[in-house]
């Protein structure tokens, strides 16, 4: 039978701190569990979904230094839900910079969805700085994995929600549905960016659970916390993620294969399916691909949490 791996529980920071990454951008950061313990970097999802207190969860406080941040724009980072000077190079550079500011030669790279484009962008330009890597629900930022959630893909097996997500878009514009959010979640009218939000995220989050809880979403959601994913997604997705061509981080891929990688991947994950796992898996041939067979997208789904917990148990011997 197979071990299923709980959650630590819950852990409060032993220090938080900011740090002035530009003129106009602050991040929060915070560092929980061992101050001596092995190093350990979350990555958070969206662009834009900011850090939980949950996100601390998956790493033995004891064996681990776990530093988490809000990346520009998200959570308590400021300006809240900002775009400018916002890009994938930019959030590379601060993951930089907030290891240098702690004062870590390398460390162990963890990111989730967004998270996991963003890890392999971070590992491409700085190979020496990671330990390793621990990925969940890849999302290489294809145009194909947009149009699957934005246009045609998770719609025909989320009829209701998807119609809930097109109602406020006129019929003549649902042809480029990423294109007319952009535009209301860039409106001066902050009212009609706010009108945007809502539809998107409830969207996004009805997909991520492989069993959605709509009561649920309707009483947690925060009004600003969806405006930053929201107004920040749709801004990395028209720019192509910032990326030089539609498939790079596929491309690149293969030149950090070396670095020991475990995947925890989704079989039903509708917000990053599974052939993006599969594709980057063929490029990486050493990485670790661990198919969560009843696994959807959210790292709260516990099939998913247990095999993210395995996987950051499994580093420790890699680090002895």
């Amino acid at each position: 039978m197979e071990t299923k791996f709980s959650i630590f529980p819950e852990i409060e920071p032993y220090r938080t701190g900011r740090l002035k990454v530009s003129d106009l951008h602050n991040l929060y950061y915070e560092e929980v569990g061992n101050p001596q313990g092995q190093p350990v970097v979350f990555l958070h999802g969206g662009p834009g979904g900011g850090i939980s207190p949950l996100a601390r969860r998956f790493y033995d406080p004891a064996f681990y230094r776990i530093i988490l941040f809000d990346q520009r724009g998200s959570g308590r980072s400021t300006p809240h839900a900002e775009l400018r000077e916002n890009t994938t190079w930019d959030l590379v550079a601060d993951i930089e910079r907030i290891r240098k500011l702690i004062g870590v030669e390398r460390w162990l790279v963890f990111g989730g969805s967004w998270g996991s484009s963003l890890a392999l962008a971070y590992a491409i330009q700085h190979p020496q700085r990671v330990m390793g890597l621990i990925l969940r629900g890849i999302f290489l930022c294809r145009k194909s994995e947009i149009d699957w959630l934005y246009q045609a893909g998770a719609s025909h097996v989320f009829p209701e929600g998807w119609d809930q997500f097109i109602a406020p878009i006129p019929p003549a514009e649902r042809s480029q549905l990423l294109a007319a959010y952009y535009r209301r979640l860039t409106d001066p009218d902050k009212t009609v960016q706010l009108a945007a939000a809502w539809p998107w995220s409830r969207w996004e989050t009805q997909c991520s659970r492989h069993i959605p809880d709509l009561a649920a979403l309707e009483k947690d959601e925060d009004p600003l916390k969806t405006l930053a994913i929201a107004r920040i997604e749709a801004h990395y997705f028209v720019n192509n993620s910032f990326f030089s061509s539609d498939d790079y981080l596929l491309k690149q891929s293969p030149t950090i294969d070396s670095i020991p990688t475990r995947i925890i991947q989704g079989r039903y994950d509708m917000v990053c399916p599974i052939c993006s796992a599969w594709d980057l898996k063929q490029a990486m041939p050493n990485a670790d691909l661990r198919i969560v067979p009843d696994g959807g997208h959210s790292i709260k789904d516990p099939n998913i949490a247990s095999g993210l917990v395995q996987a950051t148990e499994d580093f420790k011997t890699v680090f002895e």
